[in-house]
């Protein structure tokens, strides 16, 4: 049964020429691979390791770049909304003086038409007064000349009377 065991394990060993034959087929097939295949695949290696390194390098540029750019629509946002406000500020400010200029001309306009109105008034009462005071002058003397049964015919003497009259009636006043 050794034996047996022995020859069954000799069955699956080759002989040395074989192993000798196929270790030079191996050497040979090795340095043909090595040296016209590996050059072509390390090349194909090399240019999609360039290309991705290459790729990473543009995907890195384009961040910086959108991350400036972003940074510059900021500033440029930042900038406008200081001048907006500027602006509206500005703006109120001209609006509030603007206003300020109006009511300072309403009242000037209103103190300019409230004086007219009262020298108006002053002077319709000033006329009023010398109208009232020449009737009531005609009319002393119309009434002095009933009672007295005749006309005043001298100038003087009426021109005294209605001044002695009004007179009176001032001191009334």
């Amino acid at each position: 049964m050794v034996t047996e065991a022995a020859n069954g394990v000799s069955l699956f060993l080759p002989e040395t020429y074989d192993v000798v034959w196929s270790l030079i087929i191996l050497v040979i097939v090795a340095v043909f691979f090595y040296k016209f295949f590996l050059p072509k695949f390390q090349a194909v290696f090399d240019e999609r390791a360039a290309k991705i390194e290459g790729g990473i390098a543009k995907a890195e540029q384009a961040q910086k770049d959108a991350n400036a750019a972003k940074a510059k629509y900021e500033a440029q946002m930042s900038e406008a909304r200081v001048e907006a406000a500027k602006i509206r500020d500005d703006a109120r400010a001209e609006a509030s003086h603007i206003v300020a200029d109006a009511r300072t001309r309403a009242e000037a306009d209103a103190a300019q038409i409230t004086a007219n109105a009262q020298r108006s008034l002053e002077s319709q009462q000033q006329q009023a007064l010398v109208s009232l005071k020449g009737e009531v002058g005609t009319l002393a003397t119309a009434l002095a000349g009933k009672i007295l049964g005749a006309k005043l015919e001298d100038k003087d003497v009426q021109s005294s009377m209605i001044d002695s009259m009004l007179d009176d009636l001032d001191a009334k006043k």
